[in-house]
């Protein structure tokens, strides 16, 4: 299964879990499965196998068809994450370690170039490609992303994940400079 299906798997079971009310250990009684491996699968630590998925499917009494609605394992060419959709999580075991997960993405044999980029008000660069995915973490500040003709407005706390070998420049046009973490994935 493709790692972005699995990981919306996993939301939509945590997601009708808590709308049901129910706590892991009363999905876990329901469905046959241990707690621990009920919150692996909604950390997105662990796949289940179909069986598994099936019955914590219909003990959250979900139809599969509306379940599994709009899952696809179609890779988006640009993904915009605004800070309230970042998917919180805590594993198991922790206590007071709050993760965020941005973006999970399956990219074969790729090198890993991480930067910070400072863009001061009104800089100017004309559209680029980049030979990679790019991955961009708004630190502060805001800035609008141009890339392929659509543009895209971030402040801080969003991030962008797009193939760079789509036209695109980032454009500062407010009075302060923006910081943003940049990621890019080149393929080896």
């Amino acid at each position: 299964m493709e790692r972005v299906a699995i990981l919306e798997i996993s939301k939509r079971i945590k997601q009708y879990r808590t709308e049901k009310g129910f706590t892991l250990q009363e999905l876990a009684d329901l469905s046959g499965v241990t707690k621990g491996m009920i919150s692996q699968i909604e950390n997105g630590r662990s796949i289940p196998s179909l069986t598994v998925l099936l019955s914590i499917v219909t003990a959250l009494q979900v139809n599969l068809s509306e379940f599994f609605k709009d899952i696809s394992q179609e890779e988006e060419l640009v993904i915009i994450k605004r800070k309230d959709t970042y998917d919180q999580f805590q594993k198991e075991g922790s206590n007071g370690f709050l993760y965020e997960r941005f973006l999970t993405r399956t990219i074969k044999n790729s090198t890993v170039d991480i930067v910070f980029l400072t863009l001061e008000p009104n800089s100017y660069r004309d559209q680029v490609t980049t030979d990679a995915y790019e991955y961009k973490y708004i630190l502060s500040g805001e800035v609008d992303y141009l890339i392929a003709n659509e543009t895209y407005t971030l402040t801080e706390g969003d991030s962008l994940f797009f193939d760079g070998r789509l036209k695109h420049v980032p454009i500062n046009k407010s009075s302060k400079p923006c910081k943003m973490l940049i990621v890019y994935f080149f393929d080896n």
